[in-house]
């Protein structure tokens, strides 16, 4: 299917968070793109492990483990971009007034945007979800997607049973986190009090919630230890869902992120306030696209992550 890209518009990039894994992703990026393949070997070599070849062929049960997931994401999703600058030329690639990932699409972002290179965010990457593992085992826990209700009956449910506002991606689309039992609870009270669904997700932790706190200090020697620049672009914040464009703010943003709710809506939204028309998903699967057009269905908004949806651009 064919995408034209108006250049005169402004744009944003987007990039994806953990759960738009799935075993195969990347492979055709790599056999037919040579900026493509160049990336996936880059942090193979990075990580001193196969990890793309993890990617492509699994088994699924080991690709979803955060440690693998967090920088197999973030592989295909800087793959996918470099392609889509390959086809259409340095030169003609759209210029986005700011990028923004959601959670793990952070980290994407500083690649993107040159603050970090593209080994060093691999390594980063990777320990965040070693960390972030290490967590979820001291700390059990789990994630449930609540939809249908607003977000201050949620608020009142989460005080209620000790749960957290992970994400807030639409208006009517919020993501809560805890211990097991507590998150039940809250999916009983948010079915009775009329959500239209209140379902448990496939995760192994109760992410951007205090249960990650045993993650924040060897995240935060970690974001320190590695050589971040200021971003070319601005990068618009998960936590405060405005743009960062300083050292100092990527690194408190990184680091806090881990622990504090993602607003995604207000970030979309911010961007939109400030004229950006046209949002560019990249990377694995079209989460991002589908919250786009559940917050603001007049903008533009199309998702690139393979062979055929990068082939199918045109300029006008």
């Amino acid at each position: 299917m064919n995408t034209t890209i108006d250049t005169k518009s402004k744009f944003a990039f987007l990039f994806p968070g953990q759960g738009s894994q799935i075993v195969g992703m990347g492979k055709e990026l790599y056999e037919n793109s040579v900026a493509a393949k160049l990336v996936f070997d880059e942090i193979d070599d990075a990580l001193n492990q196969p990890l793309s070849k993890l990617i492509f062929e699994g088994p699924e049960s080991e690709l979803t483990q955060t440690r693998n997931a967090q920088p197999g994401i973030m592989a295909v999703s800087l793959a996918a971009y470099k392609a889509m600058e390959e086809l259409l030329g340095q030169k003609d690639m759209p210029k986005p007034s700011f990028v923004a990932g959601h959670s793990l699409g952070e980290y994407t972002a500083l690649a993107i945007t040159g603050s970090l290179d593209i080994s060093s965010t691999a390594k980063l990457v990777q320990e965040r979800g070693r960390l972030m593992q290490e967590a979820c085992n001291l700390k059990p826990g789990t994630m449930a997607a609540i939809i249908g209700l607003d977000e201050i009956i949620i608020e009142e449910i989460s005080r209620q049973t000790g749960t957290y506002i992970s994400n807030v991606n639409t208006d009517q689309q919020v993501v809560i986190s805890g211990d097991v039992v507590a998150v039940a609870q809250a999916l009983d009270m948010a079915s009775a009090r009329g959500a239209r669904k209140a379902m448990p997700l496939k995760v192994s932790g109760a992410f951007h919630s205090a249960l990650m706190e045993p993650a924040r200090d060897g995240l935060e020697s970690a974001v320190n230890a590695v050589n971040l620049k200021a971003p070319d672009t601005p990068i618009v914040a998960n936590i405060t869902a405005k743009p960062i464009d300083t050292v100092h703010q990527l690194q408190k943003e990184l680091v806090s992120q881990i622990c504090e709710c993602v607003q995604w809506k207000r970030s979309v939204e911010y961007m939109i306030s400030l004229g950006i028309t046209n949002f560019i998903e990249i990377g694995p699967g079209k989460a991002l696209h589908g919250m786009l057009k559940r917050i603001d269905k007049s903008v533009d908004s199309m998702s690139v992550g393979n062979l055929s949806s990068i082939q199918g651009l045109t300029l006008k």
